[in-house]
């Protein structure tokens, strides 16, 4: 469930990154009242904490691949 969440909470943050990038449009600030707010700057620090857990998700063992082995 936290990757899950994480995952999500990344690929928001791709979007807003994208959307800086492409049209110079920070779409977390424009609907919480700016960079400088408070809820603005929360959702930035779970953009980034989000990021940091999916890194751990790059040196996981999938486990579907996993049990495809043991049956084999």
């Amino acid at each position: 469930m936290l990757d899950r969440i994480a995952l999500i909470l990344t690929i928001i943050g791709a979007l807003n990154w994208g959307s800086i990038g492409l049209f110079k449009f920070d779409a977390v600030a424009w609907l919480f009242g700016g960079q400088a707010a408070i809820i603005s700057r929360i959702i930035y620090t779970l953009v980034a904490l989000a990021g940091i857990w999916c890194i751990s998700l790059l040196f996981r063992e999938n486990e579907v691949l996993r049990r495809a082995e043991n049956e084999a």
